[in-house]
């Protein structure tokens, strides 16, 4: 287990090189570092995490209680979480236990990863690597947002979404495809987001 939070110390320092990279308004380590919720209800869950797979369930309950109380965002312990997850000013974020989260996932305030069943079983949402989930969207079930995929803002959405795509709506549909950007990718200035993004955030 000890070796386990040493990896957490050892992923703080790319939290918050994600986070000043993702949001625009951070102004140093610093100031994300001690002010920024969404990251330390990550951080907490990763303790919180360490001590669920070490059969230190009601602790680590207990520790989820306290990030909540702290950070408006519940984490339920025994959810599976990816490397770089930036939640974006944090109030309201609900994450289920069953929920997995890949890696580089830009996530905003309000966003619910809920079950629909009382099963258990897997029963929440698995959001795949570089996705955005936009403000307010509600995530329900055992679907896949798929890599790269974007949910709108205030979307309900209760079905899979393909890699690369857009889905938005009451209930969500998928808008756009990722064949459907081809043409203006490739018209694109390649060089154009190597400058604006460091090289580790580039495959997203």
């Amino acid at each position: 287990m000890f070796d386990r939070l040493d990896d957490i110390r050892k992923h703080v320092t790319e939290d918050v090189r994600t986070a000043l990279a993702k949001d625009p308004a951070a102004k140093s380590a610093l100031e994300v570092a001690l002010l920024y919720p969404g990251l330390h209800a990550v951080w907490l869950y990763r303790i919180a995490h360490t001590l669920w797979t070490g059969d230190h369930r009601l602790a680590a309950r207990a520790l989820s209680e306290v990030a909540r109380f702290f950070t408006g965002v519940e984490i339920h312990p025994a959810a599976t979480i990816g490397r770089r997850l930036f939640i974006d000013h944090g109030q309201g974020v609900v994450i289920g236990e069953t929920a997995e989260i890949g890696d580089d996932v830009l996530m905003y305030h309000g966003v619910t990863l809920g079950g629909d069943s009382m099963r258990r079983a897997k029963r929440h949402p698995t959001v795949e690597d570089c996705a955005t989930l936009g403000a307010n969207a509600t995530l329900l079930g055992a679907i896949t947002v798929g890599e790269g995929a974007t949910v709108g803002a205030g979307s309900v959405l209760t079905e899979d979404v393909p890699a690369g795509a857009t889905a938005k709506g009451v209930p969500a549909e998928v808008t756009e495809r990722a064949e459907d950007r081809d043409d203006a990718d490739d018209a694109r200035d390649p060089m154009a987001d190597a400058e604006s993004e460091p090289h580790w955030l580039a495959d997203c």
